[in-house]
C-alpha cells in the first residue's frame, strides 16, 4: 500500500469517527477531510475542490429550490389536505393511503421536507379517525425513505451513483431508472406494514372524543403536563405586584416564574411586557415549588386551590413544533437562540427522549435548556405569528396547531406555475433532451423568474450542510480511487468471494452499505461505497448498474434506528417513540426491503 493510500484511509477513518460521534457538524467534517487531503498532498488542489463543480452537487442545490417553490406556493400542503378524502376509516387503509401519498411526494422532494409537510395533516387525520398518532407517524417516516427509491432526483445517493456510473464511462441513470425496482420495494414495504408491521407499532394513546372533532388548547396543554405544572395565584389589593408591569416585575429572570395567562374579570388578557397587573387578577404561572413559594410570599399573593385550567386570549393560541436534525437551533439554548424574539412566541414545555423514555420539561428554567434534534416544543403566541412558523420548516416543523383555521394558503397561480415548470423538467429529464443538471438548474431559474419562489428565499431554501457534505466527501472518494485504496478493497472482496455468483456480491455490498448507513448519513455512505461498487463490477466482470442500484437502495433503507436519518428523528417526539420501537418495527422492514432489492434489481438491470 502506498503512503498516499494509507493517508487517504487514515483521513477516511478519522472522518467516520467524527461522523459517528456526532460532535462536529457533518459539513465541517467534510471540510476537515477536504483540507486534510490538500495539506497532506494526497489530492492536488483541483481534485480537492472538484466536488463543488460536480454535476450531482449542482443538481442537489437546484432541487432544493424546486422543492421550496412547491412548498411556498402551497401546492404540497394542498395535496396533503386532499388525503383526508381518500384515507378511509380503518387503520390499515389509513396507513396504506398515507404511505402511498408520502412515497409519491418523496419521489420528487426531499424526504425531510415531505414529512415536515405531512406531519400536521396526519396528526389531524389521526385525531378525527381516533387513531393514535404513534400508529401513523412511523409509517409516514418509513414511506418517505421508500419513496426515495422511485426516481433519480428523490435523494442525493441516487444522483451520486448515477454520477459514479458516468465517471466509469457508462451511460448515467435516467430519471425512471430506479422506478421499476423501487415500485416493487415500495409495494412490499407497504404490504408488510398493512398485514404485519402495524401489529408491532406501539399502541400509543387513542384520541379522546373531543380530540376526534378538533384538537383544543386544553388537550395539547394537558399532553405536555401543564395541567399539573400550572399554579393559580391572585393579585390582592396590598400585593406588591399590583400596578407593576410584567417587564418591570422581571419575573422570569429574577424569580424563575413564567406567567402563562392573566385572567381578569373572567376573561384572559394578553401577556405582554407592558401589561399592568391589577388587584383581582388571576395568574396562571409555571415555576418550581421553591420559586412559587418565594414568589407568593415576596409579592404578597394569594394561592388558589384547585385545577388551574388553561385559558388564553382569543388572539393567542398554542402550537406544537419539532426541531429537525439540521435546525440552526440545535446545540443552543432558547436564550442563546433568541427564540422568543425570532418567532414572537414563548416556549412553555419541551418534550424529549431521555434514557429511552419520553420526558417533559416545564420549569421556568427552559430558557437555559440546550435544544436537541427531535425535541418537541409547546409554544404560545399570537395566532398570526404562530402561523408564520410554517414558513421556517428548516428549523421548526409545526406538528399541531389547536383551533387553527381550516384550509391551506394556496396561491393558485403560482402553485400552477410551479407544478407546470416541475412537470416540464421531469419530462425533459425522462426523455434525456437536456443533461439532467441543465434541466434542473433551468427549472430552478424559471421558478425564480416567474416568482414561484421568492428570490430572497432561494439561498435559505438550499440545505447548505448537505451541499458542502457532498462536495467535501467526493474528493475523499476520488483520492481513494486515485491512490489505489478502492482497488485494494475490491481486490480483498474478490479474494474472499472468489467464484461466488454476482447475486452474492450484490447481497454483500448491500449488507455493508446498510450497516454503514445506520451510523453515517445516506449521502456520505453513497459517496464512499459507489466507487467500491464500480471496482467490484470490474473485478467480477459484471455490469456496474445493479451494484450501484444496490448501494443507492441500501443507503436509503434507514429504518432500524432513530439516528439513521433526520426523518426518523423528526417523528420521534410527536409519536412518543422509544429507541427500541425503531428496532422492533424497522429492523424486520429493513431486512425485507434489502432482500427484495437484491432479488429484484438483477431482474431489471441484469449483471
Amino acid at each position: 500500500m502506498s503512503t498516499e493510500a494509507l493517508l487517504a484511509f487514515v483521513i477516511l477513518a478519522v472522518s467516520i469517527v467524527l461522523f459517528v460521534t456526532d460532535r462536529v457538524r457533518l459539513d465541517v467534517v467534510a471540510l476537515i477531510a477536504l483540507l486534510a487531503l490538500a495539506i497532506t498532498g494526497v489530492a492536488p488542489l483541483d481534485v480537492a475542490l472538484s466536488g463543488f463543480s460536480n454535476p450531482a452537487v449542482l443538481m442537489i442545490g437546484g432541487l432544493f429550490v424546486i422543492g421550496a417553490a412547491i412548498t411556498e406556493t402551497g401546492a404540497a400542503d394542498w395535496f396533503g389536505q386532499r388525503l383526508e378524502g381518500v384515507a378511509g376509516k380503518t387503520e390499515a387503509r389509513v396507513i396504506v393511503v398515507v404511505m402511498l401519498a408520502t412515497a409519491f411526494i418523496s419521489a420528487f422532494m426531499s424526504s425531510t421536507g415531505t414529512v415536515a409537510i405531512f406531519l400536521p395533516v396526519i396528526s389531524a387525520i389521526a385525531a378525527r379517525r381516533r387513531i393514535a398518532p404513534a400508529r401513523l407517524f412511523m409509517p409516514l417516516a418509513f414511506a418517505a425513505h421508500l419513496g426515495s427509491n422511485l426516481t433519480l432526483i428523490s435523494t442525493p445517493p441516487n444522483l451520486l451513483v448515477s454520477d459514479a456510473l458516468r465517471e466509469a464511462g457508462r451511460e448515467p441513470f435516467r430519471f425512471f431508472s430506479f422506478t421499476a425496482p423501487g415500485l416493487v420495494v415500495l409495494v412490499v414495504g407497504i404490504g408488510w406494514f398493512a398485514l404485519f408491521g402495524r401489529r408491532l407499532l406501539p399502541a400509543g394513546e387513542e384520541p379522546s372524543e373531543q380530540e376526534q372533532q378538533t384538537l383544543s388548547q386544553v388537550d395539547l396543554a394537558s399532553d405536555y403536563g401543564l395541567g399539573d405544572a400550572l399554579s393559580r395565584v391572585r393579585v390582592g389589593e396590598r400585593s406588591k405586584l399590583a400596578g407593576m408591569t410584567l417587564a418591570s416585575a422581571n419575573l422570569r429572570a429574577a424569580h424563575g416564574i413564567s406567567v402563562v395567562a392573566v385572567v381578569r374579570d373572567g376573561e384572559a388578557v394578553r401577556v405582554i411586557p407592558h401589561v399592568v397587573f391589577q388587584p383581582g387578577d388571576e395568574l396562571r404561572v409555571i415555576g418550581t415549588a421553591e420559586a412559587l413559594e418565594a414568589f407568593v410570599s415576596g409579592f404578597s399573593l394569594e394561592r388558589i386551590a384547585g385545577p388551574p385550567g388553561f385559558t388564553l386570549p382569543a388572539s393567542e393560541s398554542l402550537a406544537e413544533v419539532v426541531i429537525p436534525r439540521r435546525s440552526r437551533l440545535v446545540g443552543r439554548t432558547l436564550r442563546e437562540a433568541k427564540f422568543r424574539d425570532r418567532y414572537r412566541a414563548n416556549v412553555l414545555a419541551v418534550r424529549r427522549v431521555e434514557g429511552g423514555k419520553q420526558v417533559c420539561h416545564t420549569s421556568s428554567a427552559l430558557r437555559d435548556l440546550t435544544i436537541r434534534p427531535g425535541d418537541a416544543l409547546l409554544v404560545k403566541g399570537r395566532r398570526k405569528y404562530l402561523h408564520n412558523l410554517h414558513d421556517d420548516r428548516a428549523n421548526v416543523v409545526t406538528v399541531a396547531e389547536p383551533d387553527a383555521a381550516p384550509g391551506v394558503l394556496l396561491d393558485r397561480r403560482r402553485a400552477l406555475g410551479a407544478v407546470a415548470i416541475t412537470c416540464v423538467m421531469l419530462v425533459v429529464m425522462a426523455f434525456g433532451w437536456l443533461p439532467n443538471v441543465v434541466a434542473v438548474l433551468l427549472a430552478a431559474l424559471l421558478l425564480v423568474l416567474t416568482r414561484c419562489v421568492r428570490a430572497a428565499e432561494v439561498y435559505r431554501a438550499v440545505n447548505w450542510e448537505s451541499v458542502v457534505l457532498i462536495a467535501g466527501m467526493i474528493p475523499l472518494a476520488t483520492s481513494l480511487e486515485r491512490t489505489g485504496g478502492t482497488k485494494l478493497v475490491a481486490d480483498f472482496v474478490e479474494t474472499q468471494l472468489h467464484g461466488a455468483s454476482p447475486t452474492v456480491v450484490l447481497a454483500l455490498l448491500v449488507a455493508i452499505t446498510s450497516a454503514i448507513g445506520m451510523v453515517l448519513s445516506n449521502t456520505a455512505t453513497a459517496v464512499l461505497l459507489a466507487p467500491v461498487a464500480v471496482r467490484l463490477a470490474s473485478a467480477f466482470g459484471v455490469a456496474p448498474e445493479p451494484l450501484l442500484l444496490g448501494v443507492a437502495f441500501a443507503s436509503s433503507a434507514a429504518f432500524a434506528t432513530p439516528i439513521a436519518s433526520p426523518v426518523n428523528v423528526l417523528v420521534m417526539a410527536p409519536g412518543k417513540y422509544r429507541f427500541s420501537d425503531y428496532t422492533k418495527v424497522g429492523l424486520p422492514l429493513q431486512l425485507l426491503v434489502l432482500a427484495t432489492a437484491v432479488l429484484v434489481i438483477p431482474l431489471v438491470w441484469p449483471f
